[in-house]
Order: C-alpha cells, then structure tokens, then sequence
C-alpha cells in the first residue's frame, strides 16, 4: 500500500500526449485513401466498390476490438501511477496473448465472417468479389494489427506518444509505397492493395516490438503465476467486455446513419458522405483529447490523487471545449467552399449545404462525448460507460424514429441527440463515480478503480 501522491497536472501535460495522438489520428485515414485511389486509377468501378466495401468492413471489425488499445492504456497509465514498474510487462503480455488469439480466431472463422459480411453489405457480384479477394488477404493482418493496438496503448498509457506516433507514421508509409508498386507499377489490382495493408501492418508490428522491448523493464520475460494472476485476468476480462459491447453500440449508430441515409437517395447519401469528412475531421481532433485524459486520469488514480484526477479532467475538456469552438467557426466560414471542392456535382452540393449547420453544430456536444469517453476509460469505469452507451443508442433510434418525417435533417438531429445524450449521461455520471473511487474505502486498495 502506498500514500496518495499528488501529480502536477497541466496544459503542457495534456498537449505532450493530445499533440501527436492528433497527428497520428490524422494520419490513419491515408490507408484507406491510398487503397482507393491506386485502385480508382485502374478505371474498374467493381474493383473500385470492392476495396470501398472490404475497406469499411475493416474498419468496423477492428474497431469492434479497439478495447485493445483502451484498456491497455488504461491498465498501464494505472500501473505506471501506482508505481507498478513490474506489472507494465505483464499488462503488455496479457495484450499480446488476448489480441493474438482473437486474431488467430479472425483468421479460422474467416469463410463463414466473409459469407455473412458480404451478404449484408448487399454488393453487386463484381463488387463482391473484388471485396471478397481484398479480404481474405488482409484477413491474415488480423493478429498483426490488433497487437499493434496493445503496443499503441501502452505505449501512450506510459505518456510515450511520440514513438507512438512514429509507429503510425511508419504504418502509412509502409502501406502507401507498398500500395503504390503493387497496385500501380506491378499491377496486382486489388489483391496488391490488400497484400499492401498487411504489410504495413507486419512492419509496425516489427518496429513496435523492437521499441516496447527498449521500454520493458527485462524485456518480456514475465512469471507465469504474475501473468496468469487470477484477480487481474478476471478484471482485464470485465473491463474488455464492456468496452466491446460500448463500442458494438456506438458502431450501430454510424452504421444506422449510413443506411438510413442511403435509403434516402443517391443525391442525400452522396451529401451525408460528404459531410462525415468534416465530422471525421473534428473527431481527430477530440479524440487526440481523449487519449490524453485516458492516459492523464488513468495515471493519477493510480497514485490515488483526487486532485490530479479532477484538474486532468477539467484541463481536458477545457482545451476541447476551445477547440470544438474553433473548428465550428472554421467549418461555419469554410465549409461552402469545402463542400465545392469534394463534390462537383451540384446537386450534392446544395444538399450538403443544406445539413451544413448540423456539422457546424457537431463538434460542441462531441468534445463532451469524446472527452468524458477519455476520462471513463482512463479510470476503467467499463462498465458504467458500456450501459451509458447503450442508452445513448437508445436515444438516438428513438429519436431517429420520432424525427423520421423530416427526412435527412430529422437523421442528423438524431446523430447530434446521440453526441449529447453520451456526453451528458457521462458528465451526470462522473461525480458520484469520482466520489466512490477516491473515497477511504476503496483508497485501501493501491490502484483500484470503479466499474
């Protein structure tokens, strides 16, 4: 058991981890990108629509296991306050075997996933089989890529962000020249483009066991009895199961929003994708915001300082709140003119004016979702967030369907409710969960948080 110490916790604490977290947020999109338009050059519009489609599936699927990343931030951002040097190493380890088996399961289930993904998604058989090559090669990434998420996260929850940012950096690179000799020079068509993302994956995988050996105190070797440790697994196993079914259900609202939209016509899906640039843009930023209060509360409740837990959370949602104004006020002065350069066609064009105000709108509640998203996980009050979540998604489908004669606007008005009511559940929430964690009793036990 040790005393409470207090952390000087400040802007310039918030920014070493918010600053290249926001860049190496910016720059996980390029994936995508690149795949789309190396493969946009070869004039096949089912090639085109299959990398589209195995794209978003990818995206969604490894989302889904993003609990990865947050709960080893947060488990070590806690050991690392706690003064747990030892316990770093195991968080790691515990990461590499969870994230390791289920994207070997990935891998095993992959012909019955495929089956079931594509025939949901609904493509033309063109598109379908293009998607279908794409996968089942980037499929085998799977381990490779959600082990890159346990070394993110623990990577950050230690406050190294900047080889973190680094090894997204290398990431992108990999995979753009990869993508770029594959697809365009060796003409592979999409399966270079999938081969190009496995790869990239292969070499952060590389890069960032090189540099966690460095910071691992003994360098991976860890006791059985200290990693398998019962109390631990079981808490590691509670905490990734809610954030799972938390993220499962923010999933199901951008995924909702998608399909409703495209229900709508091609001119109002065109409009809404255009549109979710700048809500994507936003969302960079805020959840650079984020990874900070993750890493900054997860810290000073594990050296049990109140003080240091409550200014973590006030400076983060503070410079977010600042910075949601400012990319308001941009999209409100710039947002026509970016509008025209996405999308010549002038009929998206009106129509993405139209819903423009609700972007502008956006990032306001967002900070307040983002942030308090940052906050729960650092302190791993799981399952709070997970039922918050849930009933944020409740929210949004009952006011999705009460607004559903408004067409597009009363769909927008529905994602703007969801942003609100997640963050002000969460800001509800937050006083009596502060209270219970930092109260006598449970400051008997080093490290021990709520939820």
């Amino acid at each position: 058991m040790h005393a409470p110490v207090h952390l000087k916790i400040g802007s310039r604490q918030v920014f070493a981890i918010a600053g290249p977290a926001m860049v190496a947020n910016l720059t996980t999109p390029l994936i995508g990108v690149v795949s789309t338009t190396a493969i946009g050059r070869l004039d096949d519009a089912a090639l085109l629509g299959g990398v589209a489609i195995a794209s978003v599936i990818f995206d969604c699927l490894f989302w889904l296991f993003g609990f990865l990343r947050m709960s080893t931030l947060a488990f070590t951002a806690q050991a690392l306050g706690a003064g747990e040097t030892r316990e770093l190493t195991a968080i790691l380890v515990r990461g590499f075997i969870v994230a390791g088996l289920i994207g070997v399961a990935l891998i095993a289930l992959q012909l019955p996933l495929a089956t079931v993904l594509f025939d949901l998604m609904g493509g033309s058989e063109g598109v379908t089989r293009a998607a279908k090559t794409y996968f089942v090669i980037r499929i085998w990434s799977a381990p490779l890529a959600l082990v890159n998420y346990v070394i993110l996260g623990w990577l950050v929850g230690q406050a190294r962000a900047n080889p973190a940012l680094a090894l997204q950096i290398v990431i992108n690179l990999v995979n753009a020249a990869a993508t770029i000799l594959l697809v365009l020079v060796y003409d592979t068509g999409i399966a270079g483009a999938a081969i190009a993302a496995l790869l990239s994956e292969a070499a952060g995988f590389g890069l960032g066991m090189i540099v966690c050996r460095r910071y691992a105190d003994g360098g991976f070797a860890v006791p059985y009895a200290e990693l398998f440790d019962r109390a631990k697994l079981m808490r590691l196993l509670a905490v990734n199961s809610d954030i799972l079914i938390r993220t499962a259900a923010l999933i199901a609202v951008f995924l909702f929003f998608t399909a409703k939209g495209a229900r709508a016509g091609d001119v109002t899906l065109a409009a809404n994708s255009v549109l979710n640039n700048f809500l994507l843009v936003s969302a960079f930023f805020l959840d650079g915001l984020a990874n900070a209060a993750q890493q900054l509360c997860g810290r000073t409740l594990g050296a049990r300082d109140a003080r240091g837990f409550a200014d973590s959370t006030r400076l983060v949602l503070l410079w977010g709140l600042g910075f949601a104004l400012v990319v308001s006020a941009l999209f409100a002065v710039f947002g026509p003119n970016l509008i025209d350069f996405m999308t010549a066609s002038e009929s998206v064009r009106r129509g993405a004016r139209e819903f423009l105000p609700f972007v502008v709108l956006a990032p306001i509640p967002g900070v307040f979702a983002f942030g308090f998203d940052g906050i729960y996980i650092g302190a791993t009050w799981a399952r709070e967030m997970r039922n918050l979540m849930l009933a944020s998604l409740a929210i949004f489908l009952a006011t999705c369907w009460a607004l559903q004669s408004f067409g597009n606007a009363g769909l927008w008005s529905a994602l703007i409710a969801s942003y609100v009511s997640r963050g002000g559940l969460q800001a509800a929430r937050y006083p009596a969960l502060y209270r219970k964690t930092f109260s006598r009793s449970l400051l008997s036990c080093p490290g021990h948080a709520a939820g």
